[in-house]
């Protein structure tokens, strides 16, 4: 990657809507240029998908949250399944957004978002915890986002 790849990304990363007329445009790179380098980006993987962005509160789903998880490996080992088999099938719920296997005092993080209050405890003590693996959590409630 190159200077140019790197300011096309920055454009695609603010809105992938753009057209490539538009990032040429806002990058000072030529058209064709611009084509070729993001069909070479896709291609080689370094873009992996185009998304959105949502108004969580607009969606029903103002409260964010995120949950540290510790593991229990001896659980785990005797089911053959490992931490990042418990974080693929956290990351299936639907109000889980984010789910990353990580070092240190915990094992995994998640991000969720839900409706109310008694969507996450239900979430957190009737899901989460009976989940075959998981030991204990952590919930931190999202006051704002920056």
């Amino acid at each position: 990657m190159d200077p140019k790849d790197e300011r096309i990304i920055d454009i695609l990363k603010e809105n992938s809507r753009l057209s490539t007329q538009q990032i040429s445009k806002k990058a000072s790179i030529p058209i064709t240029t611009v084509h070729n380098r993001i069909k070479k980006l896709n291609r080689e993987g370094v873009i992996k998908k185009y998304t959105v962005v949502l108004d969580n509160k607009k969606i029903g789903k103002p409260i964010s949250a995120y949950m540290l998880i510790i593991v229990d490996y001896k659980l785990l080992k005797q089911t053959n399944k490992t931490q990042y088999n418990l974080a693929k099938k956290l990351a299936t719920h639907p109000a889980i957004e984010e789910a990353s296997t990580v070092a240190g005092g915990t094992d995994i993080i998640i991000k969720v978002k839900v409706k109310d209050m008694d969507e996450l405890d239900h979430l957190v003590t009737k899901y989460i915890r009976n989940l075959e693996g998981v030991e204990k959590t952590q919930t931190m409630i999202v006051l704002n986002e920056a």
